[in-house]
């Protein structure tokens, strides 16, 4: 059974990404899907590098679903799922409960939920009730819009009403991804993540940007302020350091 979202964010949780397109394990460049660089092709093997690392949760994203708009790598994430004992959370082309359920039946804890919301509400309120406490709000942002569909189209909606909405369906916790600093490395803006939690009222996920361990420790700093973890890909991809060394500066 996999932990309730109250114990998982009971501290500051450091969560590492598995991207995956083509059933590899990729990181986009600023959520450009033809900027991808290929960081292996088993994905259950770097699972089980984050898993020896103390990760407890790894947050695994089917590309190839989110533009798709149904799940694409569910074999790849029944083999990750075989491979660790720790927390999936999916997220990529959950539009339909249908494809909600088939992401649980693959061995998901929690799934992530970013564009139906603003397709389609209802699926978000149904999903919530169906698994309560193990559906994660996303909410994606590039110059201060909603984008949505993998990325590639954008809203009007404000943030500050795409969180309301995930707030009253009832979701554990809201991904909030800074699209522009996604894959870039360029640092992360903890004051503006821990303004979204607060504006929102519920527990925030920062993601995209993180470049350092002194970013983590700014994020982890914000978790009296509803920050209650971060996602973190390429910079642990590219060695700027370890997922070991980004949870011990989150203590």
């Amino acid at each position: 059974m996999p932990r309730s979202s109250k114990a998982l964010f009971s501290e500051f949780t450091v969560i590492p990404a598995i991207d995956l397109k083509g059933g590899r394990v990729v990181r986009l460049m600023r959520g450009e899907m033809d900027r991808a660089t290929i960081y292996g092709s088993d994905p259950a093997a770097v699972a089980r590098e984050f898993e020896a690392s103390g990760a407890r949760l790894i947050h695994v994203v089917d590309l190839d679903g989110a533009v798709a708009g149904e799940p694409r790598n569910l074999g790849a994430i029944r083999a990750i799922r075989d491979a660790v004992g720790c927390d999936l959370d999916v997220s990529g082309g959950m539009r339909t409960i249908e494809a909600v359920r088939s992401a649980f039946a693959s061995g998901a804890a929690y799934v992530s939920i970013g564009s139906a919301a603003i397709l389609n509400p209802d699926l978000l309120r149904a999903a919530c009730l169906e698994f309560p406490d193990r559906v994660i709000g996303s909410v994606d942002i590039r110059d201060g819009r909603l984008a949505i569909k993998g990325w590639v189209e954008s809203t009007e909606l404000s943030l500050e009403a795409a969180i309301a909405r995930f707030t009253q369906a009832g979701v554990a916790a809201v991904t909030v991804t800074d699209i522009s600093r996604d894959g870039a490395e360029t640092g992360v803006d903890a004051d503006a993540m821990a303004e979204a939690a607060r504006r929102g009222g519920i527990s925030v996920i920062a993601s995209g940007g993180v470049a350092s361990l002194d970013d983590i420790s700014a994020l982890a700093g914000r978790y009296d302020q509803g920050v209650v973890g971060a996602i973190v890909g390429r910079a642990i991809y590219e060695r700027r350091f370890s997922l070991a060394q980004a949870i011990a500066a989150a203590r």
